[in-house]
């Protein structure tokens, strides 16, 4: 049975994937914050930034998810210090203690000033991120990049899309990831035997997006927002004008919530 180490596990993301994942990997889930028992999960609480913690988190893995980090528009020092800092140390312990593969929980956020295109975008695009928060997910991508040439690592950086039950507004209904696709999305990330470093899509199969789906890794989404759309709240002209939606506009390094 594979090992999969979570980052984040007591997070929206993490939460949903350390319950579903467990009943075919085993799997280690690490945050900041107490967590709850979960039937066949391992907890560990520390800091993502703490090296010594991390490498003792990453023994006898084979993949890491890593989800942790400040998931919107921030202040500046703190976006660097947990999304790129923690980061670098989470692949530097993945390094250290051989984990062959780390998964980094990009964001849509990363090419927010992306505008839509007529045939599909391809996850291989560069990064124009439209907030700080934005800017440090295609910061992770790059860093992703170096520890795979340098090191060997395999490493795949997602470009997480709208993950809600529903399209929350309009603008989501492109770019919305569903809980179920969500988990056969990081389910096929661990499986692959994809290697090298790639940065991936991590959307639904929704009829109006435009994003290029990467089907050599093994994900096949089952879930269109369509069915789902009419629950979206109405977007207004300038929202639906790039891939970040509101988050084009909204003050740079002031929290959102």
């Amino acid at each position: 049975m594979r090992r999969v180490l979570i980052t984040g596990g007591a997070g929206r993301i993490g939460s949903l994937l350390t319950q579903r994942l467990a009943d075919e990997y085993s799997v280690r889930s690490f945050d900041v914050v107490p967590q709850e028992a979960v039937d066949g999960v391992e907890t560990v609480r520390g800091v993502i930034g703490d090296l010594d913690a991390m490498v003792a988190a990453c023994a006898d893995v084979d993949a890491v998810i890593h989800l942790a980090g400040i998931p919107s528009e921030s202040v500046w020092e703190d976006l660097v210090r947990v999304n790129i800092d923690g980061t670098r140390t989470v692949l530097e312990a993945a390094r250290l203690a051989g984990v062959p593969k780390v998964i980094l929980a990009s964001s849509i956020h990363a090419a927010g000033f992306r505008t839509p295109t007529a045939t599909p975008l391809p996850a291989s695009s560069a990064p124009r991120p439209d907030t700080f928060y934005g800017w440090t997910k295609g910061a992770i991508e790059s860093l992703g990049g170096l520890y795979s040439d340098r090191f060997g690592l395999t490493v795949f950086a997602v470009r997480i899309g709208a993950f809600q039950e529903t399209p929350w507004s309009e603008v989501d209904v492109p770019i919305w990831l569903s809980p179920d696709d969500c988990v056969r999305l990081f389910r096929a990330l661990v499986d692959t035997p994809v290697t090298g470093f790639r940065v991936i899509w991590g959307v639904s199969a929704n009829a109006e997006g435009w994003l290029e789906l990467d089907g050599e890794v093994g994900y096949a989404p089952a879930d269109d927002s369509a069915t789902v759309a009419h629950l979206a709240a109405p977007s207004d002209a300038e929202a639906h004008a790039h891939l970040g939606g509101v988050f084009c506009a909204v003050p740079l390094g002031r929290p959102l919530w």
